[in-house]
């Protein structure tokens, strides 16, 4: 028998966004997104964005793998595989076009009541993303994104509309996708919709002032949005999601040892520490005073910051990195988050290290720090996978890859760690955030979709589906032998 059997209750599943899935960018009275401006890219050549659509441009959003008129094969494929939940986002733009609508649209809302529904028949439970990297355009356009407090508002607003609709079709609700991606320069774009030149998206315009004064304003939304969930349906469970990248010392010299625990504070902990907590810790204070950043407070956003605490803390978690004051090391990763390479990690096909054991590390570390369930939502393996000619796709990269980091949440489970889930990131092949291609596969369930755009989109079942079908059903006692 085997001793890796996870607690009873325990929710396995799948993970998506909208943004990189849906499609249907145009249909059923959805407005423009931010998403929508990104270009397609490959793992060399990054993607864009553009001022405006461009005829001549393939953006892989508009259509994504067209969840749009697959869910309900798509929702059986994870019934099959015995999902107890999956994570999704609701887009934005396609119950308020503009973000600005008084009322919204009928026909956005009950396309997600409909997914819910099918959800529900086969008892799967949404855990739902309520702003997954996806802000309205004209929001963008017309009082730049985050950076204005009218933000908070409009996205209250949205957020009432969806907890009134879905009060009892959906219980468990994540306020922002990996927020921290705001303490640094790729944020300003992709999850604060703050104005940017076309051109490459990772290396954007920045100001710090504004980037972080846009974070504050999402976080006293987020707060809001906790009490004003909570007040209509008492048994609504409303966390955050953070993307949760531990640094490592790249020697125990100790300069490096200080440089790791000051980065992996402010990227790693300081949105969650707001979050839970409910008030700016104070090495945040010391980091906008040395860098001559200054954070302009409402009356009442300390008070609300307070009591608008979530109720579990959510993580993706895909690499560690490594600090070093050395030059010799101090940029020598390939990761788009930059740091020192790892010497003892391996490297995958886009700079990724991937690293197992860190994911206990880091599950002990959070449980210390806030002591409320936690939830894994994002884990995964981009690659190359292949179409065989029987139509067979065979990923034991992928299976190898999993089998590790679940024993590593098993152990933390035995640890003492509250664990409560498990989704795995791109269940289904999606367009990848970072890059914007479909070759860069993370699916379980193979899309026909390639990076010209074309494809049938029927789906096909991989390796790795079958297995962690086993694992499912076993709740892990099968398919984790070490």
């Amino acid at each position: 028998m085997s001793n890796t059997k996870f607690p009873d209750g325990f929710m396995w599943g799948g993970a998506t966004a909208a943004n990189q899935f849906e499609g249907g960018y145009n249909l059923g009275g959805k407005g423009l997104a931010c998403a929508d401006l990104f270009t397609g890219g490959t793992h060399t050549e990054p993607r864009r964005i553009t001022a405006k659509l461009e005829e001549s441009t393939f953006y892989p959003s508009h259509e994504a793998v067209d969840f749009y008129h697959h869910y309900k094969e798509d929702i059986r494929l994870m019934a099959e595989a015995g999902f107890k939940v999956f994570r999704m986002s609701i887009n934005w733009t396609r119950i308020f076009p503009t973000g600005k609508e008084a009322e919204p649209n009928e026909e956005g809302l009950q396309f997600y009541e409909d997914v819910f529904n099918e959800l529900k028949k086969y008892q799967i439970e949404p855990l739902v993303t309520i702003a997954h990297f996806d802000i309205p355009l004209a929001l963008t356009n017309e009082v730049n994104g985050w950076a204005s407090r009218d933000l908070i508002d409009y996205y209250l607003h949205f957020c009432e509309v969806i907890f009134k609709r879905y009060k009892h079709l959906v219980k468990h609700w994540l306020t922002f996708n990996e927020i921290n991606t705001s303490t640094m320069e790729i944020g300003n774009y992709l999850s604060l919709g703050i104005r940017h030149a076309e051109g490459d998206f990772l290396h954007q315009k920045d100001d710090p002032t504004v980037r972080y004064q846009a974070l504050h304003h999402q976080f006293v939304a987020s707060a809001k949005a906790v009490k004003l969930g909570h007040s209509i349906n008492p048994d609504f469970m409303i966390g955050c999601m953070i993307a949760y990248m531990p640094r490592y010392p790249r020697t125990c010299e100790p300069s490096d040892v200080l440089l790791a625990k000051q980065t992996e504070a402010m990227h790693s902990h300081f949105c969650g520490d707001v979050h839970v907590k409910g008030y700016y810790p104070f090495y945040a204070n010391t980091y906008f005073k040395d860098n001559g950043i200054t954070i302009e407070f409402a009356p009442e956003d300390e008070q609300v910051l307070r009591e608008g605490t979530v109720d579990f803390y959510t993580f993706s978690y895909y690499l560690t990195l490594c600090a070093s004051n050395d030059p010799a090391y101090k940029n020598s990763g390939k990761s788009v988050i930059g740091g020192a390479e790892n010497p003892y990690l391996k490297t995958n096909d886009w700079g990724m290290q991937t690293d197992p054991v860190g994911l206990r590390i880091a599950l002990n570390d959070l449980y210390t720090r806030y002591n409320i369930p936690l939830m894994v939502v994002e884990n995964g393996l981009g690659a190359f996978d292949k179409l065989e000619d029987d139509g067979t796709i065979n990923d034991p990269y992928r299976i190898d890859y999993f089998k590790e980091h679940i024993l590593q949440m098993h152990k933390a489970i035995q640890d003492g760690v509250d664990l409560i889930g498990f989704t795995i990131w791109g269940c289904i092949d999606l367009v990848s955030a970072s890059t914007g291609e479909m070759a860069k596969r993370y699916g379980i369930i193979y899309v026909d979709k390639y990076d010209d755009g074309t494809g049938d989109y029927s789906r096909k079942k991989k390796a790795s589906y079958y297995w962690y079908k086993d694992v499912i059903s076993s709740n892990g006692e099968n398919g984790l032998e070490e």
